[in-house]
């Protein structure tokens, strides 16, 4: 066990520090290791903390989309995908999510037949971040995918005169809410990125960009650097809205921020490095989330009110995931004093206090499987994107990159 492994004290970056770039391969390596167990039995299944299969737990949509896209950037950075999980995942999305009556995907299915039928541009924007880096991976089933959901999202979901994307609908796209969400616009934005990638086509890139432009340089710009999370059928902040408290918390979400920041930078990078703030923007969003967010025993709080107080304490794995990737961007483009020190300081609680080092993934809060919010373990979505992304030197392309180099080969 190489707990030491970080990194050496006195090395300038991490990054490029030869004993923590093999600790983030060992880290990967043993998660996409745990997760082939997703696969057990013939079809994907959740797991609990010791990498069983969960009965009776509904399969939803992000979940098997999320185990493709994590199996694809696997295979790209040379590990075989040894359970099929990209195969599995892709005939599991065509023939049990897709929806072949009404169209589009269906949020979860138990043993194979619809648990639940609601159409989630949440859910909806992984299939096209599946699609795109099953197509990077040269999946034979990604154009068709592909095609599909860029039809089904065009069709249901973007509203052209706001640049944004709509939330939900029912499952013969009945208009049940007037609510709107940054969550799913966030994810819609890697999602057409990773299309861009997969593609060339410059309409994915551009819709990111407008995504981007409202939550950042309008909303958070004109909100102390905190993006409002909640929003009425006008695209107005609708502070008082609290929904399911993991997907939809009340306040704000400084994990978003971080995430919002790298991709801001990726698009950044895919539009040729524009003379716009993107870089100064998302050091503002890395920079004040941390001071809000990081919590005086470690960890980063799961929300905070508009003022930047903390709401819910609670320390959830994936803020920790994207604030070591955003700031693993940051120290790419322009490192400033602090950032490594950021860095370190994020991997250091994850390797306390997150990672299961005797099984491979990530426990979901500090406590491991005592944890109380989580029945099972997560996906492997936010912890692989945090080893893989800070081993190649870009802020986009990590697909194409990770199969340039091939890390997690043997």
């Amino acid at each position: 066990m190489e707990r030491a492994g970080l990194g050496a004290e006195d090395a300038g970056h991490w990054l490029d520090d030869p004993a923590h770039r093999r600790f983030l391969v060992r880290d990967a390596r043993r998660a996409l290791d745990f997760f082939d167990a997703s696969a057990g039995g013939g079809r994907l299944r959740m797991l609990d903390p010791a990498g069983r299969p969960v009965p009776d737990a509904p399969l939803e949509l992000h979940v098997t989309t999320r185990l493709v896209h994590s199996h694809a950037l696997g295979q790209m950075a040379g590990r075989a995908d040894r359970a099929g999980i990209i195969d599995r995942g892709m005939d599991l999305l065509w023939r049990g999510h897709r929806d072949a009556r009404h169209g589009g995907y269906v949020w979860s299915l138990r043993d194979g037949a619809v648990a639940d039928g609601t159409k989630l541009a949440y859910g909806h924007v992984f299939v096209l971040l599946a699609a795109s880096s099953a197509k990077l991976a040269g999946h034979p089933d990604a154009d068709r995918l592909l095609s599909d959901i860029a039809q089904v999202l065009e069709d249901r979901f973007w509203d052209e005169s706001a640049g944004l994307l709509r939330d939900e609908f029912t499952r013969d796209w009945q208009v049940f809410s007037t609510y709107r969400g940054m969550n799913a616009n966030m994810h819609g934005v890697e999602a057409l990125l990773s299309a861009h990638e997969a593609t060339g086509e410059g309409q994915y890139l551009d819709r990111a960009g407008r995504i981007l432009g409202f939550f950042i340089a309008g909303q958070a710009a004109g909100n102390g650097w905190r993006i409002p999370e909640h929003y009425n059928a006008a695209w107005r902040p609708d502070p008082g809205y609290e929904g399911n408290p993991m997907f939809r918390p009340a306040g704000t979400t400084p994990g978003h921020s971080f995430e919002m920041a790298r991709l801001l930078l990726q698009w950044w990078d895919l539009a040729g490095r524009p003379a716009t703030d993107a870089p100064r923007q998302a050091r503002l969003l890395v920079e004040t989330a941390l001071a809000d967010a990081w919590l005086p025993g470690g960890g980063l709080a799961y929300t905070l009110d508009f003022t930047g107080r903390v709401v819910r304490p609670d320390r959830y794995w994936w803020p920790v995931c994207e604030a070591i990737g955003a700031l693993a961007a940051l120290i790419k483009l322009d490192p400033r004093p602090g950032d490594e020190d950021w860095y370190r300081r994020l991997w250091r609680f994850a390797d306390a206090h997150l990672i299961d080092h005797d099984r491979g993934g990530w426990f979901p809060e500090p406590g491991g499987p005592t944890g109380g919010q989580f029945g099972g373990k997560p996906d492997i979505y936010h912890a692989l994107q945090a080893d893989l992304f800070p081993l190649v030197p870009g802020l986009s392309h990590h697909g194409r990159a990770l199969a340039d180099t091939k890390p997690l080969g043997s």
